[in-house]
């Protein structure tokens, strides 16, 4: 359904210098509303002078900045994404600014909370000002706020590079020989005739998947994997290295415990032991996946005596076609993009008491780009508002993500409508064939949209506690625990439909060999999670210098199995690195045994059992920070969440207690 043409709920489209100029009117208009906090007299400080003044007026900041930073990952124009980049390193040192503030400090921390919402907002908001060194004399506060400083922009020089990052290869048709000519067609072509294949996901993945040649697979992975190789390896090393020393001048003994202070897993400690209790029993599975992936390889190259790391997409890919004889191009027909979201809402709509709708002639920032609202069905009344900017574009940000850009959160005229986005790289359309999803498509969907109804269906009052503004072990729930509605069979009926006969649903046998295959590779991919985590942590609780080629290397060779690339340097590549994610990427195996937990109980109760739907929006989606994330996740299974279902997702043996 298509709803009447709205106002769009924020600006999408800039005139050059514009995006500069509102960036400093908002840190202006926050800075005075700040300076007024700060210069009150003690007899007129209040909760609602303070800690609320406070609030709000960085609610207000992030509602005016946050859109115009996320044009620094999307704008078509590279001069205005460029001034997106800057306002996001800007905005990122005015929060450092204000939250080493003491004046702010000493006039928030004499708020007498009223109610239990007001007291975890003074207890999160003090906590962060802390983090930042208020505990610190004035000296070592000083320190800290130049090192996060330096951090900020450090990490946006590192996204920035990746996002322009422009890197390809040119490959003759045989040197493609086994790519499937829809992917071909996707490709730029010289004045030669080769086709020019990036290193986007929707160029690398088929020909890393497809391609029979592995030296054109060996030369592409080099590429992928060496993308900003110089300038990132450096920027992280020195990002490591200031972490390390903010730390310690925090009084943390590494910036891992600085990060897990006020985490679900509250320790170091708990994250390696988590982690060191994987790396048994999946060592184990990888090896049985590597052995089965040697007898392939041995069959197509005779001689072979050993699985290289640009071999494990194409030999997997092959082994899914011979046991499940399940091809992509084929699988995709069924999954057009318009299709998939739309069947998307019609499942999970009812489930969660909501509807969407387009929003008709809605302004973006680029061609393509789709806007939906989200209603609440028992009223009408409009909850949210969630942009879809899913296919690729010249200095796009490259995978997927979701993005919060105006917070839910009460106000004088009433509850706020919260703006996310949803950024992905999709087969872009082409011709009169529409975009069309391979099944890992459609997982990776469900994985962004559990996140957007996470920060569209908040009704938290406050905006720095609303939606995915969570413990960061738990933000990873929503998502990952909607994914797994993409491989139950009533869901693939719901979502699919043959992009050239709409009323032909995915075939139910081709749709079951799609589940059955669910497992296939299992172990590679979580041990790729295990390696990803673990060299993060090893960067994040180390002494001295760091060297993050190394220690990726080493730690791919013994999770792994095989060695790693010589000379590949793919620690620059992975952006969670200077994303958020740094001493957290355990957080995707941590909340997974959380997602896990949840979908059990709808396996329980019935995919979509609405009263089932009503505790989960409720207990998860609605919540917030309001609450530790292990009373919400009590609240809605109505215990303590278990690993059992994790081990039995992963088909891995528990590992055995000391």
């Amino acid at each position: 359904m298509t709803s009447p043409v709205l106002p769009s709920p924020i600006k999408s489209r800039f005139r050059p210098g514009e995006i500069t100029a509102l960036c400093d009117a908002a840190i202006s208009t926050a800075t005075a509303s700040l300076a007024r906090i700060a210069a009150l007299p003690p007899e007129k400080r209040s909760i609602d002078t303070t800690l609320l003044a406070f609030e709000s007026a960085m609610a207000d900041f992030g509602d005016s900045t946050l859109p115009l930073t996320l044009m620094g990952y999307v704008y078509p124009d590279p001069a205005i994404a460029a001034e997106g980049s800057a306002c996001e390193e800007k905005a990122g040192m005015f929060v450092v600014s204000v939250f080493t503030r003491r004046d702010l400090y000493d006039a928030i921390k004499t708020a007498a909370p009223r109610t239990p919402e007001e007291y975890r907002l003074l207890a999160e908001t003090l906590r962060q000002f802390k983090k930042n060194g208020l505990a610190l004399p004035d000296d070592r506060l000083a320190v800290v706020r130049a090192k996060k400083e330096q951090l900020t922009k450090l990490e946006v020089e590192f996204t920035a590079n990746l996002n322009n990052d422009t890197s390809s290869l040119d490959f003759s048709a045989a040197e493609l020989d086994g790519v499937p000519k829809e992917a071909l067609a996707t490709f730029a072509r010289t004045e030669s005739g080769l086709f020019r294949v990036t290193t986007k996901y929707p160029d690398y993945i088929p020909v890393m998947q497809n391609a029979k040649n592995p030296v054109t697979r060996k030369r592409l992975y080099t590429e992928f994997v060496n993308r900003q190789a110089e300038a990132n390896t450096r920027l992280l090393t020195e990002a490591i290295e200031v972490r390390r020393e903010c730390a310690q001048e925090l009084g943390y003994a590494s910036w891992a415990d600085y990060r897990l202070d006020g985490r679900m897993a509250k320790s170091t400690g708990t994250v390696l032991a988590f982690l060191d209790g994987l790396k048994a029993p999946l060592k184990e599975k990888i090896r049985c996946d590597l052995a089965s992936l040697l007898t392939l390889k041995k069959e197509l190259e005779p001689g072979a005596d050993r699985v290289e790391p640009w071999d494990l997409a194409y030999l997997t890919e092959q082994e899914r076609k011979r046991k499940f004889a399940l091809d992509d191009e084929a699988i995709r027909k069924y999954f057009p993009f318009e299709r998939v979201v739309q069947g998307m809402f019609e499942c999970f709509g009812p489930l969660f008491g909501v509807r969407f709708a387009e929003v008709a002639g809605a302004e973006t920032w680029a061609r393509g780009v789709i806007l939906c609202r989200v209603i609440n069905a028992a009223d009408d009344r409009t909850l949210a508002y969630i942009y879809f900017d899913m296919f690729p574009r010249d200095g796009k940000y490259g995978h997927m993500m979701m993005v919060p850009l105006i917070a839910g959160r009460q106000t004088p005229d009433g509850y706020s409508v919260p703006v996310t986005a949803i950024v992905g790289n999709f087969r872009s359309p082409s011709g009169d064939i529409p975009s069309l999803l391979t099944h890992d498509d459609v997982e990776g969907l469900f994985h962004e949209f559990g996140h957007a109804l996470h920060g569209s269906l908040t009704r938290v009052p406050y905006a720095s506690l609303a939606g995915s503004s969570v413990e960061w072990d738990f933000v990873e729930t929503p998502s990952q625990a909607l994914e797994n509605w993409a491989w139950e069979p009533s869901v693939l009926d719901a979502i699919s439909g043959n992009y050239a006969n709409p009323k032909e649903k995915l075939p139910a046998p081709l749709r079951d060999r799609i589940i059955a295959a669910r497992d296939l590779g299992a172990g590679l991919t979580y041990t790729r999670m295990l390696v990803i985590s673990t060299e993060d942590m090893a960067f994040h609780t180390t002494d001295g210098p760091v060297d993050v080629t190394a220690i990726a290397d080493r730690t791919y060779l013994d999770l792994m199995g095989i060695p790693p690339l010589e000379g590949g340097h793919e620690p620059a590549t992975i952006g969670h690195f200077m994303g958020g994610y740094d001493a957290g990427y355990y957080s995707y195996l941590w909340a997974e045994v959380y997602a896990l937990n949840v979908f059990a109980r709808f396996k329980k109760d019935g995919l979509f059992n609405a009263a089932t739907g009503a505790a989960y929006r409720h207990w998860i989606l609605e919540q917030g920070n309001m609450q530790d994330g292990t009373v919400l996740l009590k609240g809605f299974l109505g215990r303590e969440p278990g690993m059992d279902v994790f081990y039995e997702r992963l088909h891995i043996r528990p590992p055995l207690d000391p």
